[in-house]
């Protein structure tokens, strides 16, 4: 009986809500939540709000443009500032700031071998405008002599660009042993870095011809 009695009283002094639990708890011991702290993803999810789809048309994308700069007020002279930073920084070879394709100390040492160098493939374009302005002279002899000689010229322009392209990709395995080099694709990236007219290379040549590479 007095086991019956013990038990009774136990069950009729057990508190019947978490309000009742808190206040029987020690003043030491924190009493829990009652459910799982939320990650820190869930919680910014939750702060931002659903993520809206990808635009599907460009008509969608300008839209939500237009609504981002509408939300984000910014002067067309503060965006002409920063993407005038960017391209001044692009142009003089900051590694942030180029393309993929540019990035990389590999890349630069490239660029400073073909800007050391006086190239018949800087040419190129020039010689592509001759062979359209010899298009439309009414004389056949002039459009025969003029194709002739642009393609003795490219021919000389392929020479030329696969023995530059041969030369620096040795040169540049000597320079980084450790870096896993494509040959092909160094000697095709320093193809296309010679057949552009100087002035317009992007980024700008930071060497002159005859310069020492250090």
């Amino acid at each position: 009986m007095r086991f019956l009695r013990r038990s009774s009283a136990t069950e009729t002094d057990a508190p019947d809500s978490v309000e009742e639990q808190i206040d029987v708890l020690p003043k030491n011991v924190t009493a829990g939540k009652g459910r799982a702290t939320p990650k820190r993803r869930e919680a910014e999810a939750k702060k931002r709000g659903p993520v809206a789809p990808p635009p599907t048309t460009m008509r969608e994308a300008m839209k939500r443009n237009k609504e981002l700069r509408k939300a984000n007020p910014v002067s067309k002279d503060e965006r002409r500032a920063a993407a005038k930073e960017r391209r001044d920084r692009m142009m003089a070879g900051e590694d942030k700031y180029l393309l993929p394709r540019d990035r990389g100390p590999v890349k630069a040492y490239v660029r400073d071998l073909v800007d050391t160098r006086r190239n018949l493939l800087g040419l190129f374009m020039p010689l592509a405008i001759l062979v359209f302005v010899a298009m439309l002279v009414p004389n056949t002899r002039i459009q025969q002599y003029a194709t002739l000689l642009c393609t003795l010229m490219l021919l000389a322009m392929i020479v030329e660009g696969f023995l530059s392209g041969r030369r620096i990709s040795k040169a540049v395995r000597e320079k980084f042993p450790k870096e896993a080099v494509s040959g092909r694709s160094i000697g095709w990236y320093a193809f296309i870095r010679a057949s552009q007219i100087r002035k317009l290379r992007v980024p700008k040549p930071r060497l002159r011809p005859g310069d020492a590479i250090s």
